[in-house]
């Protein structure tokens, strides 16, 4: 048991709300069937993970949710918070001074990349006990996964704009900046639009929400 907190930052998959840039390519029902599968399968990687303990920072509401049930299941293996802020950037950095009231070091993953493994996210979290921050580069210039031994190291999220082809290396340069020692782990690609769907379905196990229900619908 690696003692590390997986913080899962994600939003309901409510049609209209979720993945607005693939909806707009795809429909609203699609994107939210996509987000919800994407939900589901790093729900899963992370539930198998050898961590202390799993948080997920929730923005939206279930109720409305494609696949509440099945959602709502498997949200009972972690505690779940709502997440604060009014942009992107400072729900990022509240959830993590709000997951971290154990003191143990915090990983963040989104629900983009659900192709993420109990493995990877193992050795990530590994990484990060050896070193003040771990990050992952994603292939569109951002970044997948950023953890810190302390919630002070996220405050620099604040002030980058997120959802940028500069994200990853702005992000990067401040935590350096700060005099954090980071550890780049393994790059990733991230589902945003409809011209990344390929891309992750090949890296996600054949038998994944994810892979069934995007090679189903083409």
């Amino acid at each position: 048991m690696i003692p590390v907190t997986v913080l899962v930052v994600a939003k309901a998959p409510v049609p209209g709300h979720a993945k607005t840039r693939l909806a707009a390519r795809i429909g609203e029902q699609a994107a939210a069937d996509i987000a919800a599968a994407a939900l589901l399968d790093t729900l899963d990687a992370v539930a198998a993970a050898p961590v202390q303990s799993r948080v997920v920072a929730l923005s939206g509401q279930l109720d409305d949710a494609v696949g509440r049930a099945e959602i709502e299941e498997r949200l009972t293996d972690f505690t779940v918070i709502p997440q604060r802020g009014h942009s992107f950037a400072e729900r990022l950095a509240n959830a993590h001074v709000d997951a971290a009231g154990d003191g143990v070091p915090v990983l963040q993953i989104g629900m983009d990349t659900p192709q993420v493994t109990a493995g990877l996210l193992a050795e990530c979290a590994a990484a990060l006990r050896n070193n003040d921050a771990v990050l992952g580069m994603a292939y569109d210039g951002g970044w997948w996964v950023l953890g810190v031994t302390d919630p002070a190291m996220a405050e620099c999220l604040r002030a980058i704009p997120m959802s940028q082809s500069d994200t990853g290396a702005r992000t990067l340069k401040a935590l350096q900046h700060n005099g954090v020692q980071v550890q780049l782990v393994e790059e990733l690609a991230d589902v945003d639009t409809a011209d990344d769907i390929d891309t992750v379905r090949r890296a996600c196990p054949p038998h994944s929400r994810f892979a069934r229900l995007t090679s189903s619908s083409g």
